[in-house]
């Protein structure tokens, strides 16, 4: 083999090595692209699990009487004419729904007896039968006893909502139904006794709220069904909604706390 035979041999070899090399460089630079491209999907898809964790949970229309809230641990205020409330209950008597011939057309009296004294509630079973048996049936088995009144509004909407003997963290008696005489110009003069519900309109079952200055609920679809009105005890309410929220905020447990001790309910005889 002559010398510039082995010098093109050489030159042979050198270029395969060379093209091996380049090879394996974009093979490398694809390797690298790879990886950016499947950690740029990674960052996007934990982006949204974040975003869809944080935007997720309660679907109750904000500030409307359906919103529940958690009773407060911090110290509370007290208002004249109010004792101690009772520690409230830790299981709900769960019953079947009642039958709205036993209101219909009737009307009743009912009295919550309360920490800071009686509060009287004419019940209208001719507008609201189903909404009247339900809240009849419940006083009668006792479900309200020691219930608290935990949440009280005074900022666009006026209200003290009860009825929930865990506090607004119970899921109900164990049953549910549709909203009856809700006002079409969703206006709720002060004194009007109304059903709390979630944005579902069939989620009537045991929180109601007692509204002490009128309130303008337009803006939420449906309504609230009206099942009576305060005739008694008004004094009470507008107390407990002077003493504020609890650390001071426009909705939330009541900074006086009011609980249900018990309900009396008679029926109305023409």
């Amino acid at each position: 083999m002559t010398k510039e035979q082995e010098r093109a041999r050489a030159r042979r070899r050198q270029e395969k090595l060379d093209a091996r090399a380049a090879q394996r460089e974009r093979d490398a630079a694809r390797n690298r692209q790879a990886f950016a491209v499947v950690a740029a999907v990674l960052v996007v898809v934990l982006a949204f699990v974040v975003l869809a964790t944080k935007l997720g949970g309660d679907d109750s229309p904000a500030a409307s009487p359906s919103a529940t809230t958690t009773p407060s641990t911090t110290a509370s205020s007290s208002v004249a004419g109010c004792t101690a409330p009772p520690p409230r209950p830790t299981t709900i008597k769960t019953q079947g729904l009642p039958d709205k011939a036993t209101a219909a057309g009737k009307t009743f009296t009912a009295v919550l007896t309360t920490n800071c004294g009686d509060i009287t509630l004419q019940l209208d079973g001719a507008k609201a039968p189903q909404t009247v048996a339900s809240f009849v049936a419940l006083a009668k088995s006792s479900y309200f006893d020691d219930a608290p009144c935990h949440r009280l509004t005074t900022q666009g909407i006026y209200v003290l909502q009860c009825g929930d003997p865990l506090g607004g963290t119970g899921t109900g008696p164990g049953y549910s139904y549709g909203i009856e005489n809700a006002p079409k110009n969703g206006q709720y003069p002060a004194g009007s006794l109304a059903m709390a519900r979630t944005s579902d309109p069939k989620s009537n079952a045991d929180q109601f709220f007692l509204v002490y200055k009128d309130t303008d609920l337009s803006s939420v679809p449906e309504g609230y069904s009206i099942f009576g009105t305060v005739t008694g005890g008004m004094d009470i309410v507008e107390k407990i909604a002077a003493a504020g929220v609890s650390g001071g905020a426009t909705d939330g447990a009541p900074a006086a706390p009011i609980s249900i001790l018990k309900v009396a309910v008679t029926e109305k005889k023409a």
